[in-house]
């Protein structure tokens, strides 16, 4: 049976979710002749209405699912003032309407804003979202008609620009980091105009070095053309310090064991554990290895996830 390990950057169009795209892939990997039971995951849930870049894992790779959730994300998204919604978008149910004082509210005043909401922020999540509340998530709590009081959670906001205003509307291009809800942030400025907000596009165009410029639509892959669109696992940790490793010490990682490395000078330690930081092992090809765990102690690197299968006989 065929294998395969690697990464596809599917556009998603609006209407479909996540989990119908990863669907789509292994449905399309199981005509090209692999095994139905092979992994697929994607790195970053987008809702329905949202469209763009979704990361989709395969194989050994969907192990790196969460690194790649780790990196800094791009969107664009559009909201309307004077509206507020029970999902903070335009598909949940209009809580209050109100009109819009257009000599308070302007271009200079969501301006004036923005500092507020970039770098290290607290933020709501939206009360229909994925969050695990008592074990449940949020949402399927508040479809039930269970009042949901979701704790504020640090994000972090890179870069937030006003690209559009014109009146009930405003737009925004947004990088941020893990975890971090637009709907909310758009909300969150509505609040803070005092004429609410909620979203009514959001299109996500990066996710660390994946970009949607190099994506495929869903309806675009067949069994025929999908492996052409599949990038190897190192596209999934290329912003990760690396090093080369010799040909005997990629079979001792294959064993489990640790190597000897030099000091690799652009290698940061972890916050949590100063002796440690993450380091991406490559071969002569620069192909994936392993993800290594680098001791600054004594200059060694022992693998944590391994990616090639081990020289046969």
């Amino acid at each position: 049976m065929k294998t395969i390990s690697g990464l596809i950057s599917i556009n998603k169009p609006e209407g479909m979710t996540s989990r119908q795209t990863v669907t789509r892939v292994k449905n399309i990997l199981r005509k090209a002749g692999y095994s139905r039971q092979i992994k697929v995951g994607h790195c970053g849930t987008l809702d329905p209405l949202a469209t763009g870049l979704v990361v989709i894992c395969v194989g050994r790779s969907t192990r790196l699912v969460q690194m790649i959730q780790e990196q800094p994300k791009s969107y664009v998204g559009t909201f309307q003032l004077g509206l507020v919604t029970s999902t903070d978008d335009c598909t949940g149910e209009v809580l209050a309407e109100s009109e819009l004082d257009t000599e308070k509210i302007s271009r200079q005043a969501i301006l004036d804003l923005l500092p507020d909401f970039t770098g290290d922020i607290e933020q709501v999540p939206p009360k229909f979202s994925a969050i695990h509340v008592d074990g449940k998530r949020a949402y399927k709590l508040a479809r039930q008609g269970h009042d949901v009081e979701l704790e504020p959670r640090p994000v972090q906001i890179y870069r937030l620009e006003l690209t559009g205003f014109e009146l009930p509307e405003f737009k925004l291009q947004i990088e941020c980091g893990s975890g971090t809800y637009i709907r909310s942030l758009g909300r969150d400025i509505g609040e803070r105009l005092g004429c609410g907000a909620t979203m009514n596009s959001l299109n996500r165009s990066a996710i660390g070095a994946f970009f949607l410029t190099n994506s495929v639509a869903p309806d675009q892959l067949t069994p025929e053309n999908i492996e052409s669109f599949v990038e190897p696992p190192i596209a999934a940790v290329s912003h990760l310090p690396s090093v080369e490793i010799t040909e005997p010490q990629k079979e001792r990682i294959y064993d489990g064991r640790t190597v000897e490395v030099d000091t690799v000078a652009e290698l940061k330690r972890d916050s949590a554990n100063g002796d440690t930081a993450r380091l991406i092992l490559v071969d002569n090809n620069q192909q994936l290895v392993a993800v290594s765990t680098y001791r600054f102690a004594d200059c060694t690197a022992k693998p944590a996830m391994v990616f090639h299968d081990p020289p046969r006989d």
